[in-house]
């Protein structure tokens, strides 16, 4: 084994004045003293992530203005978080252009819709074979789906006319009665045996198929308007909604619709492989821009929402 001689006074070194870095002070987060307006990204560095959820306020702020999509696809968890109200601001706001559910998510708007409450408490009552076994919950669920069967149209829409006709005490916190009520669109896209309303005597596979296909129809035929500066976000959904997405974003691509200009951003507690892959990812490759922004959604969901309206100064 030869040995060579290291010499470290022979190193070739430059001035600091020379060298190119990632990060000067002018990206740093002021002194929250020094802040005078109210928006909470002031107080923030330009730095990492703080930097991608300011471009992603710009980007969102943006496609309101120049009249370009902003669609918020949702899972479950999101409306358990306590953040539909949230959603709802931005939609009576004209900010959200459309809404994309998986079926977990609208059980949980149409519960708190019905009763103000959802989410029970699994572990609790599993081993009894109670889960999932409310019977409001299963009735009516199944038959605002298979009313939509019934009548052509999409699953989304028929959730949210059959909370709005009911009168349902809490349908000011609905996100799909919101969608009716503001001629929003709205989707659904359900797995089958998915979902706890799936349990249930009242339910039709053929119901739920037939209905759930119409919004991705549907859904399919909305996206071309993402392209040229709109922006898609995926929220909580780590499986079904990016799947959905990267489909229908297929189906657009192979008809002849140009969505270069796509902007799209995955915010979610964690990295998953198809958010990250199929929609932050696969689809921005042509001229297009995608962030993922991790943190908890009752924390990230307020503070982009509360900086767009600022920066809109709505």
């Amino acid at each position: 084994m030869q040995y060579y001689n290291i010499d470290l006074s022979k190193l070739n070194r430059y001035s600091i004045e020379k060298r190119k870095n990632k990060v000067n002070i002018h990206q740093f987060a002021p002194p929250p003293t020094a802040v005078q307006n109210d928006s909470v990204l002031d107080l923030m560095p330009d730095i990492l992530t703080a930097k991608d959820l300011k471009d992603v306020v710009k980007l969102v702020a943006d496609a309101k203005k120049n009249e370009r999509a902003v669609i918020f696809a949702i899972g479950g968890h999101v409306i358990k978080c306590g953040l539909g109200s949230i959603i709802i601001d931005l939609m009576r706001l004209g900010i959200i252009s459309a809404v994309l559910m998986n079926g977990a998510a609208s059980i949980h708007d149409f519960e708190i819709a019905m009763i103000g409450e959802t989410s029970e408490d699994v572990q609790a009552v599993l081993g009894e074979g109670e889960f999932g076994m409310a019977e409001e919950t299963g009735r009516m669920h199944n038959e605002a789906v298979n009313n939509a069967y019934k009548t052509g149209t999409g699953l989304g829409y028929s959730l949210g006319r059959y909370i709005a006709d009911n009168n349902f005490k809490f349908g000011g916190y609905s996100i799909l009665n919101t969608a009716y009520e503001l001629g929003i669109p709205a989707f659904i896209s359900v797995a089958i045996g998915d979902d706890i309303t799936h349990m249930h005597p009242e339910a039709s596979g053929a119901a739920i198929g037939a209905a759930s296909y119409k919004d991705f129809l549907a859904f399919t035929s909305i996206l071309p308007n993402l392209a040229n500066g709109g922006v898609y976000f995926n929220i909580g959904s780590a499986v079904i909604l990016p799947e959905v997405f990267l489909k229908a974003f297929s189906i657009v691509q192979n008809l002849g619709y140009d969505m270069s200009g796509l902007n799209t951003v995955n915010m979610d507690m964690q990295t998953q492989y198809r958010p990250l892959t199929n929609v932050v990812k696969r689809p921005t490759l042509r001229n297009g821009k995608g962030y993922n922004l991790i943190g908890t959604h009752e924390i990230m969901l307020p503070l982009l929402a509360s900086a767009v309206i600022s920066e809109l100064r709505l």
